[in-house]
């Protein structure tokens, strides 16, 4: 296989500091606490971060299921103890339903809910999670290595008993990258639509914070290849976990009609941001241009 390999300092992007979340993601819901909190159960509202835009048909599934954790407002939400402990909520039929009835209780309490769901959770501020090397492959629980990697995070603050849901807003906290092939002026025929993306050097395991919503980088983890998964004839996705790529290294290849081409670069994967990188494909293989293409701040 012949290798070209270009050297792209513009691919590194200013830094930006990712900082815990001070403010809850949503609101308090619902009118005052009826008089017997106990006998009133909770119902939820949901939405996925697609349901901002029509423009998609991406978002929750029926069968899909989020983890639900419900604490004091007072206190610290803790593995167990809590009112509600990581409770699986299922979509079917619109509806979000827990395993078993959840009911409240007198007091002021946090809500907090995290995708996919994952049974046990074995720490509350340091949660391990990778994301998948393989993300156009299907996983054994029915998504795709892209899907189970994507992290998503919704808190709700101030609530207690009500006949209204908790409204859980999710967001994204893993980073993610999006490379699109262009045809260059100089490209004769069409091109290939079965090429193959990788992203090189980045470390695929992390540690999770339930209670703010951060996912950090494992300090003691390997650097990895990640198979991007292929959105469109010439989009490919991959989700990477949030961290900063110091020293100019191989970052993407790109394999078509048995060429590679590998570009390096430094680079910051920003959390909850989709970085679009363009490459302009050329019939000359040293003359393949790179650019990019900005940022998505909590991508759809």
């Amino acid at each position: 296989m012949k290798r070209h390999t270009f050297i792209c300092a513009s691919l590194a992007l200013a830094m930006a500091v990712p900082m815990a979340c001070s403010q809850d993601d949503n609101a308090g819901t619902g009118p005052a606490s009826p008089a017997d909190a106990k006998h009133t159960p909770m119902t939820f509202s949901v939405a996925h971060p697609a349901d901002k835009t029509r423009a998609t048909d991406a978002g929750f599934e029926t069968g899909d299921t989020i983890g639900l954790f419900v604490a004091a407002a007072d206190a610290p939400l803790e593995i167990g103890g809590n009112l509600v402990n990581n409770e699986p909520l299922t979509l079917a039929a619109g509806t979000w339903t827990p395993r078993r009835s959840l009911y409240w209780d007198d007091g002021t309490y946090n809500a907090y809910a995290y995708y996919p769901y994952t049974t046990p959770v074995s720490s509350i501020d340091n949660m391990p999670f990778s994301v998948s090397r393989n993300q156009g492959a299907m996983e054994t629980d029915g998504m795709d290595g892209y899907e189970a990697s994507d992290l998503l995070y919704a808190r709700t603050s101030g609530v207690s008993a009500s006949a209204s849901p908790i409204r859980l807003t999710f967001r994204h906290i893993m980073s993610k990258i999006t490379v699109r092939l262009i045809k260059g002026e100089d490209f004769e025929g069409e091109m290939p639509t079965d090429a193959k993306v990788y992203v090189h050097n980045t470390v695929p395991t992390a540690t999770i914070d339930l209670g703010v919503g951060v996912a950090t980088r494992d300090v003691y983890g390997k650097r990895a290849t990640i198979t991007a998964k292929q959105q469109g004839a010439y989009t490919y996705s991959a989700i990477i976990v949030p961290q900063r790529i110091d020293n100019r290294t191989p970052l993407i290849e790109v394999i078509m009609k048995g060429v590679s081409y590998i570009f390096e670069s430094k680079f910051q994967f920003k959390p909850g941001t989709e970085h679009l990188v363009n490459l302009v494909i050329s019939d000359n293989p040293d003359k393949v241009k790179i650019e990019v293409g900005g940022e998505i701040q909590d991508w759809q």
